[in-house]
This record gives structure tokens, C-alpha cells and sequence, in this order.
């Protein structure tokens, strides 16, 4: 399964926007992306063949990271905190389509 991905790693200074999102597999958003998620203001951002997109923020001071899938118009998101190990676990299973009811623990947070 491929998904599209866009991503901000500060410490490494490397970017790729949401419109100019690459095609990678669940594999490799693993072994090359997930490392990289370091800093606070590190991101990564992954979309489905749906358009849906699952966000996922680093908290490095937490030792965890925040796994949303963001409500625009409702100005929202539904998400979880992942530590390292359940993070990858669930980037290597990722559904084909992301929706807040297939991935444990998501509750709904206005912004």
C-alpha cells in the first residue's frame, strides 16, 4: 500500500508540502521518515488514496507523539498519543483509508 507524504524535519532541514507530497510505502514512511520526527516542531503528514490525511507531531520532551486525524470545518481533530514502539507498529499496519473509529484510542479535541 503507498500513501502520499509530506513532512517538516527542522533539525535536518529538509520540507516537502502537502502540494507537493511524494508517494512512499508504509515500509519506508518507517524506516526513513519516523526517525527524522525529532524536534518539537517536526512533522509528518500522510494521506490516503482518499485525500484523508493522519498528521503526526513529535512531543519529544513527552517521549511520545500525537497521532490526529484533523476535522478542518469543524476546527477539530481526532487523535492519540503513541510512544515510539506503538508508533511504528501502527505505521507499519496503517489501514488503506484512515478514519477515527480503525485506530485505537482517537478522541475528538476541538483546536
Amino acid at each position: 500500500m503507498h500513501y502520499r507524504v509530506y513532512y517538516l524535519f527542522s533539525r535536518f532541514g529538509e520540507s516537502i508540502s502537502s502540494a507537493s507530497a511524494v508517494e512512499m510505502s508504509a515500509r519506508n514512511i518507517c524506516e526513513q521518515l519516523l526517525p527524522r520526527l525529532q524536534s518539537e516542531d517536526d512533522f509528518l503528514g500522510i494521506m490516503d488514496p482518499a485525500e484523508c490525511t493522519l498528521q503526526i507531531l513529535c512531543e519529544r520532551e513527552a517521549d511520545r507523539y500525537w497521532v490526529e486525524l484533523p476535522v478542518e470545518a469543524a476546527k477539530a481533530s481526532y487523535g492519540t498519543y503513541m510512544n515510539l514502539v506503538e508508533l511504528r507498529a501502527f505505521v507499519a499496519k496503517m489501514p488503506a483509508l484512515f478514519d477515527s473509529q480503525v485506530i485505537p484510542g482517537m478522541v475528538y479535541r476541538p483546536w
